[in-house]
């Protein structure tokens, strides 16, 4: 087992390092550079121009170990990598799209926020019910830290999956403002995910985990400040896809709570920034929104920003995994 998520690891990292170095200088040829907007941090518009997209490169890296390195686990009949691979594609894929219209565009503007949506919540359901139908989910709750599950009637689940995975995806999303940042934070959820599984004996969910955190740390070579390339809706999107269905996968979703806790501060401060703005008519809380830019505008540096994150993630991680290793009476 551990020897299968290395290799998932090692694999998914090389593919996505072998394609980033061909696809930077192919998107720079097709100008699918970022848009700055015009209203986020002024320093930021240095990166206008700076190729976007890049998600493609650790999305190719993941589904390259899901398909080769997932042959044994398929031909027993354990799917759940693949579905989890699936639904992470269609968010992809809705992010490419998103992504695809701004370049073409030369806007920061892509899809309309209710196309993503209907398109957000058609994806949420499929996954619900085929992991149902594929036996992976039941409609229990469990809830970590206090190891107990509470029983939900199945269509409120499903509308409770719906609202947790569109909030998810969408968080995550939020999170990549700032180089590096939104895969350094997902690196440590990947691993918990990995090991998790592993412990578990779940050993297809645990090689999607291992190549979802090698692709990432392959991401990073050129995605760490200052980036080389951005990641796009393409990329972030797909993120919280995979997020969000490994959590389903393993029929525990409330562990995205403490796993995704830097997320959920983002997507905070964006609500808590544009309602004060309307309640007060024009008053704000942080200085910008969400809550990495207001420590931008604090005097904090884009690699202070990343370090602390990624760090908190990873301390967050690792007492998630401690929190639910009872669950299968793991010692």
């Amino acid at each position: 087992m551990i020897l299968d998520l290395i290799w998932a690891f090692t694999g998914s990292f090389l593919v996505t390092v072998i394609v980033g170095i061909a696809l930077i200088p192919a998107l720079r040829r097709m100008h699918a550079g970022q848009t700055i907007r015009s209203d986020g941090p002024t320093w930021h518009l240095s990166k206008q121009g700076t190729p976007t997209m890049g998600g493609l490169m650790f999305i190719t890296g993941i589904t390259a170990m899901c398909v080769l390195g997932g042959l044994d686990d398929i031909a027993a009949g354990d799917w759940r990598h693949i579905i989890i691979l699936v639904f992470s594609l269609l968010f992809g894929l809705i992010g490419f799209l998103d992504d695809y219209e701004k370049v073409k565009k030369k806007q920061n503007l892509g899809l309309t926020a209710w196309q993503k949506l209907v398109l957000q919540i058609a994806a949420a359901v499929v996954l619900v019910l085929l992991l149902r139908l594929e036996g992976h989910l039941s409609s229990n709750l469990y809830i970590p830290f206090f190891d107990v599950t509470v029983h939900i009637p199945y269509p409120l689940y499903v509308a409770f999956a719906v609202f947790i995975i569109v909030g998810c995806v969408n968080a995550v999303n939020i999170t990549d403002g700032v180089d590096g940042l939104c895969a350094g934070v997902t690196t440590p959820v990947a691993v918990c995910y990995a090991a998790v599984a592993a412990a578990w004996g779940y050993g297809s969910v645990g090689l999607f985990g291992a190549a979802l955190a090698g692709g990432l740390v392959g991401f990073l070579i050129f995605n760490f400040y200052p980036a080389k390339v951005f990641m796009g809706d393409t990329g972030s999107l797909f993120l919280g896809g995979a997020v969000c269905a490994t959590a389903f996968a393993l029929d525990m979703p409330l562990v995205l709570v403490p796993l995704g806790f830097i997320y959920i501060v983002e997507t905070l401060s964006d609500i808590i920034q544009v309602t004060y703005f309307k309640l007060t008519h024009g008053k704000r809380i942080f200085k910008m929104a969400p809550i990495h830019h207001h420590l931008e505008m604090s005097g904090w540096g884009e690699r202070r920003i990343f370090t602390v994150f990624t760090a908190v993630s990873a301390a967050l991680a690792a007492l998630t995994f401690f929190a639910v290793r009872h669950r299968v009476g793991i010692i």
